[in-house]
C-alpha cells in the first residue's frame, strides 16, 4: 500500500506542546474528518525516548461509547506493550464536533476511523499503523482497513459481526427489524424537519424503552457509566446499524487480522463465520469470558491485549 506523506507535525512536538517537556504519557490531539474536528487521546509507551519511530494503533470501542471507556482501557494496555495508541470520539459523540448527536452511523464512523489512521500515519515519529476494533466497531474497523492505505494490520476484541440473518435472529425476526427501520426513518425525517433528535436511553437496569437492558457495564459508575458518557441512543441510527453487513467483509480482507472472542460473549457465530470466510483471519477463542468482561475485567483485558499485541508485533 502507498504510505501517506508525513506532515510537518511530529510526535515529539505534540508531546512537548502538551506537557512542556517530552514526558507526557497521554497527549490530547485533534484532527479533521469530513470537515468536523475530532478530539482524541494518544497514549504513549514509557520507553519512547530512543529516537526510534513508534508503531501506532487506532483503538475504537462498542456502540454508543466514548473514548474514555473501553477504548481507553485497551489503548493504555497497548501503550504498556510499546505502541502509541489513539482513541478518539467519533463525529457526534463525546468531545468531537458533528451533528446529529449520539448517532450510531457505520458509514460515518468508518470515515472517522480512516481519518484517524491518516492522522497517525502522517505524524513524524510514527512508523506503521494498525487498528483495534472492540465489539460493534469491529466491523467498522475492518471496512476502514479495506479503504485505508494507512491501516496495515487489524485486531478485533469481542467482535460483534452480523449479517441480515443474524440481525433477524437478534432483533426478533424480519417484521421486528422492519419496524425498527421504520422507526429510524421516522426519526430521520423528524430531525430533517425540526433539527430535533429523537433519543432513548442507551442503557438502563429498569427502563424497558432503553436500547440495552441488563447491561451492567453501562449502568455502573465504577465501570462504564462515567461522566463523559451520554446515555442516549439516537433512534435515527436503526437503519444504518441493522443493514450494515460486517460478515461480507471477511473475504475482502487483504491485511492480517486476529480476532479474540469467547463463545460466552455476544454472537460468537458471527465471529466464527467471519473467521471461516477470510484467509487472512485468525481466531483466538478464550473460555468463559462474557462480552462485558472483555471491556474492563483485568484478566480478560490482559489476555486479549497480549494476543492483539503479539499479532501487531508480528505484522506491523
Amino acid at each position: 500500500m502507498t504510505k501517506i506523506a508525513k506532515t510537518a507535525v511530529s510526535l515529539a512536538a505534540l508531546i512537548a506542546a502538551t506537557s512542556g517537556a517530552q514526558a507526557a504519557d497521554t497527549v490530547r490531539v485533534t484532527f479533521q474528518s469530513q470537515g468536523d474536528t475530532l478530539v482524541g487521546t494518544l497514549y504513549l509507551p514509557e520507553d519512547r525516548h530512543s529516537g526510534e519511530a513508534l508503531n501506532a494503533v487506532v483503538v475504537t470501542g462498542a456502540w454508543t461509547t466514548v473514548k474514555e471507556q473501553m477504548p481507553a482501557t485497551y489503548a493504555a494496555e497497548l501503550a504498556a506493550r510499546g505502541y502509541a495508541a489513539l482513541t478518539f470520539d467519533f463525529r457526534g459523540w463525546g468531545e468531537s464536533d458533528g451533528a446529529p448527536r449520539q448517532l450510531e452511523d457505520p458509514a460515518r464512523k468508518i470515515e472517522d476511523i480512516v481519518a484517524a489512521a491518516s492522522f497517525l500515519d502522517g505524524l513524524e515519529g510514527i512508523d506503521t499503523v494498525g487498528g483495534l476494533g472492540i465489539c460493534a466497531s469491529a466491523g467498522y474497523m475492518v471496512e476502514a482497513s479495506i479503504r485505508s492505505d494507512a491501516i496495515q494490520s487489524v485486531g478485533l476484541v469481542a467482535p460483534w459481526l452480523h449479517d441480515a440473518a443474524i440481525v433477524d435472529a437478534v432483533y426478533g425476526g424480519p417484521d421486528a427489524v422492519a419496524g425498527l427501520i421504520a422507526t429510524g426513518r421516522e426519526a430521520q425525517a423528524h430531525y430533517a424537519a425540526t433539527g430535533e433528535a429523537r433519543m432513548i436511553p442507551a442503557a438502563s437496569a429498569t427502563d424497558p424503552t432503553a436500547l440495552m437492558g441488563g447491561a451492567p457495564y453501562y449502568v455502573d459508575p465504577e465501570r462504564g457509566a462515567i461522566a463523559e458518557y451520554v446515555n442516549e441512543f439516537n433512534l435515527a441510527s436503526w437503519e444504518g446499524w441493522l443493514t450494515f453487513d460486517a460478515l461480507a467483509l471477511g473475504p475482502q480482507m487483504t491485511n492480517p487480522l486476529v480476532l479474540v472472542h469467547s463463545e460466552a460473549a455476544a454472537i460468537p457465530h458471527g465471529a466464527q463465520a467471519f473467521e471461516a470466510a477470510g484467509d487472512k483471519v485468525r481466531g483466538v477463542w478464550l473460555d468463559d469470558v462474557t462480552q462485558f468482561d472483555f471491556y474492563d475485567q483485568p484478566q480478560a483485558v490482559t489476555r486479549a491485549s497480549d494476543e492483539v499485541a503479539a499479532h501487531f508485533d508480528d505484522t506491523l
